[in-house]
């Protein structure tokens, strides 16, 4: 159609400014005059900090710097769009049905698009870099969930060139028996899921609670540290991710912090390692603890145990009665999730003694689930003690794309993740200390010429978080058994933007092989990605600092 130019990165974000892209979010703080634009403060797009400085050079004026910039422009909304496309099609550009409403400057051109039956993609001829684009063809089969062994199946068919097992399946016993040298595992991607604590809790819709000496115990004990603790190091969640992912796999998507620890680095340290020297200031019970992902590094019965005791003498003081009821909603047609909130019942109440604390499990409509947590329109509607209805995944390359969203004053997660609107000077959010992570949160946003500062001042941020117990960290997404015909670690990785993590989303550069990768292959061929990854992060991190003008 014609050749991309520097000037379509303006159409773009002008495009998206002009139709308030849900994305806009990303950039619109960011670029310079952006934000007045969209508001209607100004009305010519060129007072933007977007430039076409020749056809080949487009320029972005930023409000301050951010090292995590170039992290931002994988993402739809910086999208180069031809004009004269776009003035062809009107209000058609861009259907969702329609792939002739699209133009496409990528690897793949969409073929077709059928409901609930496939998506069809085939290799651009005229695409820049197409000596990397090694399949012609890709076919993404729609499958709606019910036979979990149909994927198998269909990939020892032939049907298939990669299947995602499920090991809490019947089948699945059968399958490791005979497939046992071709299954592996994903690697863990830069989603984190939680259970966040309610700590203003307002509705009582879905409650077991008979009282209200029942319910402002809850809230009480929901509001003291040793509390929230106790249930941290009291969670199997091994045990938990093992419902989802068998016992082999269960550790493969455990997860310690909301950053994940390898998110970032400095001077040589992961993200994780940062916190770590932090976190061990806060008392001896973090000394031992280990961050690292794919192991439990929390459960300690021992040490829920100790907390629980220091958390009930106190809150007996406050006229706190015992047990704790602790509500806990889940769509009661999700096989795995009930199981897994179930597991997480057992050890807690096995842990701390039922007469001490008691899981209430309400089992919901999927519907009736959602619009008390994650489609609430307010913190009143947050009807729960504890929810694992929670998770994030970045946006960008910065902590702060994790962090930032539990701000009391400003961060648009607070109700779904602790029960309290945000914007407002909310008692729990004080009493919880809040308030001093966000000064920790707004600290570390502050630096903005030092990217080493900046993540040490994230990494006591997140120490403070952890310590908290507020949100309770427990898988990653990915890090899930498959059998799989593509040549291991040929995919494009990254932990943010859009070019996919460890299962695959942009098809450049995969190659396939003939025959099921064997364990072994897999094994050797991340032994060299990993080497190969420490060498990139480190040349990054030497970039970073530099690359903004």
């Amino acid at each position: 159609y014609a050749a991309v130019k520097a000037q379509d990165f303006v159409t773009g974000l002008k495009y998206a400014a002009d139709k308030k892209s849900d994305a806009l979010y990303l950039v619109q703080e960011s670029i310079k005059g952006l934000d007045a634009y969209v508001k209607g403060e100004i009305k010519d797009f060129s007072q933007v900090g977007i430039k076409a400085l020749d056809e080949q050079t487009v320029q972005y004026t930023l409000n301050k710097p951010e090292s995590f910039w170039n992290s931002k422009t994988t993402m739809g909304v910086l999208a180069p769009v031809n004009e004269e496309f776009l003035n062809s099609k009107g209000d058609d550009f861009a259907k969702a049905t329609d792939p002739s409403s699209l133009l496409y400057n990528g690897p793949y051109l969409l073929k077709s698009i059928v409901t609930k039956s496939s998506v069809e993609f085939a290799k651009n001829p005229n695409y820049w870099d197409k000596d990397n684009v090694h399949i012609d063809k890709v076919k993404l089969s729609f499958w709606d969930g019910q036979d979990t062994s149909k994927p198998a199946e269909n990939f020892k068919d032939g049907s298939l060139t990669a299947a995602r097992l499920y090991p809490t399946s019947a089948s699945f016993t059968e399958l490791e028996k005979s497939m046992k040298d071709n299954i592996v595992y994903t690697q863990q991607d830069s989603i984190t899921y939680l259970v966040g604590t309610n700590i203003d809790r307002q509705s009582y819709k879905y409650t077991s609670k008979t009282s209200e000496e029942q319910k402002t115990s809850t809230k009480k004990a929901l509001l003291n540290k040793d509390f929230r603790q106790a249930i941290a190091f009291g969670f199997d969640r091994t045990a938990y991710a093992s419902q989802l992912n068998g016992e082999t796999g269960a550790s493969k998507i455990l997860r310690n912090l909301f950053v994940p620890p390898t998110f970032v680095q400095a001077d040589g340290k992961n993200f994780g390692d940062m916190v770590k020297e932090k976190l061990v200031t806060y008392g001896d019970e973090w000394k031992d603890v280990n961050l690292a992902d794919s192991q439990d590094g929390l459960y300690n019965p021992e040490k829920a145990k100790a907390e629980f005791a220091k958390a009930k003498s106190a809150l007996q003081a406050e006229g706190v009665t015992f047990p704790i009821h602790l509500d806990m909603p889940v769509d009661q047609t999700a096989t795995t999730k009930v199981q897994r909130v179930q597991s997480m019942k057992q050890s807690l109440e096995a842990t701390l003694g039922a007469d001490n604390v008691i899981i209430d499990i309400q089992q919901l409509q999927k519907d009736e689930v959602n619009n008390i947590t994650y489609f609430a329109e307010n913190a009143a509607g947050e009807d729960w003690d504890l929810s694992d209805n929670v998770g994030w995944g970045p946006d960008f390359a910065d902590p702060s794309t994790y962090l930032d969203i539990i701000k009391p004053s400003v961060g648009e997660s607070t109700k779904t993740y602790l029960g309290f609107d945000s914007g407002e000077d909310n008692v729990a959010a004080k009493k919880v200390g809040l308030y001093d992570y966000e000064k920790l949160v707004t600290e570390a946003g502050d630096e903005t010429t030092d990217v080493a500062k900046r993540y040490d001042k994230y990494a006591a941020a997140q120490a403070w978080l952890t310590d908290s117990a507020l949100i309770i960290p427990t898988t990653s997404r990915t890090g899930r058994p498959i059998l799989s015909k593509m040549v291991p670690f040929t995919i494009p990785f990254a932990l943010s933007g859009n070019k996919g993590t460890s299962e695959p989303v942009l098809y450049k550069y995969l190659e396939l092989q003939d025959k099921a990768v064997t364990v072994d292959e897999y094994q050797k061929a991340q032994e060299k990605w990993m080497k190969e990854k420490e060498e990139s992060n480190k040349k990054a991190q030497e970039d970073l600092a530099k690359h903004v003008k």
